[in-house]
């Protein structure tokens, strides 16, 4: 276990400066202010916000900066975002391809020059076992290096959490190698023979493309995921939605609401090779195998609903209404942009997509699932979570007193687990975090608080 406030290396994405404090102490302290659990994007940007308030506080990251990014993405993972939506605080993207995608190590590259760009007081390799109300008075981490009792704590861990496997995996043979989309690394790392991915959101989509590209047999089971054109007159469309303000769009304000904004699945797009649709009709003329939603497994022979056909019109008319409104803004503003002709599909299947698959003769011998994660707070000992597990919140601030909660999607708008938004989040929560800081008895009944120092060292380390 180690204190990171030094450099983690650097990049065109921004220069690094810090100090190394040494390693960490055998034991953690009996207490700090504030606790942020999570050294990801969400919980770095919590520390550099709760810097900038002077506050007190300790981040605990289980792994390694990154490490998302490091262990559970495979090899040619990009952004499906341009780089110039990286916006973490004083460290915005300054390399030479604004309109890019970062690949999978410049990614980590970005983060870890992030977290050394100040004085994060972060330990990695510290597990949170538990986290508890602290007889009414703060909160209580419980880890292998002794309990930390903490006024305020900011849960930074995201919302995916395990890896979401469909209950007919373990109806396969065990003849067939499967895995899930967060353990896939690249094509040659599997079996030679066809592949089956099941799920077409972000994931399975560029997966499928993946293995195509390498020359592999594919097969699809196609969802009813959307999808989004990466460039429409002239732009990249995340571009034209950023103008719009649709990333500005507040969760509560969603034409859907929330509870359906949460839920929905992203738009299938890539930014592999400086960015391109995901045209799976296009993909199926080269070879790509369509099949409906997976739903039913028998021995060897894989069973499917007959909705491909609505799945693909699905996808496409998500597609053209995104442009629909992009058309709008354009006129709305007088903005000279060029004329696109619309999209006109370039492939229909056969029939609905229902067709029995028959493994051992499609000669299928590897099944990556790309159906998705599981939120789990069970460690999290609290009031104040839904029927279905997910935190009552109010942009970030739960209903336990001093708990908070940062790095979900829509936690308040489009962009709250990305780089694109969690700045603005966490900037709400540390603001909060301070003002109870200056009152510290209104969370913990003390009568003191302590500050972090300009250097990096807290009160409580040196």
């Amino acid at each position: 276990m180690s204190l990171l406030t030094r450099p983690r290396g650097s990049s065109a994405c921004g220069a690094s400066s810090g100090a190394a404090l040494g390693p960490g102490p055998a034991r953690l302290p009996a207490h700090v202010d504030v606790a942020v659990i999570g050294g990801g994007q969400a919980g770095l940007t919590t520390s550099w916000y709760l810097r900038q308030h002077d506050v007190e506080h300790l981040v605990l990251e289980r792994d390694r900066v990154a490490s998302s990014w490091l262990r559970q993405r495979w090899d040619s993972f990009c952004l499906v975002t341009p780089n110039w939506q990286c916006r973490l605080p004083g460290h915005g993207y300054a390399g030479a391809e604004p309109d890019g995608f970062m690949v999978k190590e410049e990614i980590i590259d970005y983060l870890e020059a992030f977290a050394g760009s100040f004085a994060v007081p972060l330990y990695e390799g510290v597990m949170v076992d538990t986290v508890a109300q602290d007889g009414g008075s703060g909160l209580v981490l419980s880890t292998a290096r002794g309990e930390v009792h903490a006024d305020q704590v900011v849960l930074a861990v995201g919302g995916y959490h395990s890896p979401r496997w469909s209950p007919l995996a373990a109806q396969l043979p065990p003849t067939v190698t499967q895995l899930h989309s967060s353990t896939y690394r690249n094509p040659s790392s599997l079996p030679d023979g066809a592949v089956l991915v099941v799920g077409t959101g972000q994931s399975g989509a560029q997966i499928a493309e993946d293995l195509q590209v390498a020359g592999r047999d594919v097969r699809l089971s196609v969802g009813s995921a959307p999808r989004v054109a990466r460039f429409y007159r002239g732009r990249d469309c995340v571009a034209w939605l950023e103008d719009i303000g649709h990333y500005d769009l507040p969760v509560d304000e969603h034409p859907e609401g929330p509870e359906v904004a949460r839920r929905e699945p992203n738009h299938y797009v890539t930014g592999r090779d400086g960015g391109h649709d995901i045209d799976l009709r296009a993909h199926a003329l080269d070879g790509l195998k369509l099949h409906g939603r997976l739903q039913q497994v028998r021995g060897e022979t894989l069973s499917f609903s007959g909705d491909l056909r609505e799945n693909l019109d699905h996808a496409d008319a998500t597609a053209e209404r995104i442009k629909d409104t992009i058309d709008q803004w354009i006129e709305a503003q007088g903005i000279d942009a060029p004329p696109e002709p619309r999209y006109e599909p370039v492939w229909e299947p056969d029939g609905d997509g229902s067709a029995e698959l028959d493994l051992a003769a499609a000669g299928v011998r590897s099944i990556v699932w790309a159906t998705g994660f599981r939120s789990d707070w069970s460690w999290v000992e609290a009031p104040g979570f839904t029927r279905d597990g997910y935190p009552c919140h109010a942009r970030g601030v739960c209903e336990v007193p001093g708990l908070y909660v940062l790095g979900l999607p829509w936690l308040y708008t489009w962009g709250s687990a990305r780089f694109a938004g969690v700045a603005r989040d966490a900037e709400h929560v540390a603001e909060r975090i301070a003002e109870l800081a200056r009152i510290p008895e209104a969370v913990s009944g003390k009568s003191s608080t302590r500050h972090a120092t300009r250097s990096g060292a807290s009160t409580w380390g040196q």
